[in-house]
């Protein structure tokens, strides 16, 4: 266990074994390698990637799933082995959000979604450059949105 100073909820007690590591950082952050996902109070469908080294780098984040049923991509090569994955089971996928005044105005990051290798604790940020997915997406709960 160890203490953390986070953006959204103060000083808290984390398990430092749940510490996500982003070998290459996420894009604009770099130097921001250990993240953890915290869950926001009352509220089962977002939560906070909160950097361990800088309490102010914190990312509203989702699974785009819950909005976007047929969003769907595949990972390649080197990807697979950057996370470490031997199993798909293993990969959880995470929309970055961009908060507007209204969640009805907040859209979602579907080009670059973060995927996570939930068994070894591996992620990155990994942009769909083969697929026409939009950076800002609507929060709907729309159920089609455009891929390949």
């Amino acid at each position: 266990m160890m203490e953390l100073e986070t953006k959204y909820f103060g000083t808290m007690t984390i398990d430092a074994a749940k510490i996500i590591h982003f070998p290459q950082g996420i894009p604009g952050f770099l130097d921001e390698t250990e993240f953890i996902l915290l869950d926001m109070p009352h509220n089962p469908v977002f939560q906070i990637l909160q950097s361990i080294r800088t309490a102010a780098v914190a990312f509203v984040v989702t699974n785009p799933y819950h909005f976007y049923k047929d969003y769907s991509f595949a990972l390649d090569d080197a990807a697979v082995k950057q996370l470490a994955l031997e199993d798909e089971k293993d990969v959880a996928v995470y929309a970055i959000v961009t908060l507007q005044d209204t969640l009805s105005t907040s859209t979602l990051n579907l080009k670059a979604p973060l995927v996570i290798n939930v068994k070894k604790k591996y992620a990155q940020q990994y942009v769909l450059d083969k697929y026409d997915y939009p950076i800002k997406a609507p929060i709907t709960t729309h159920t089609e949105v455009k891929g390949e």
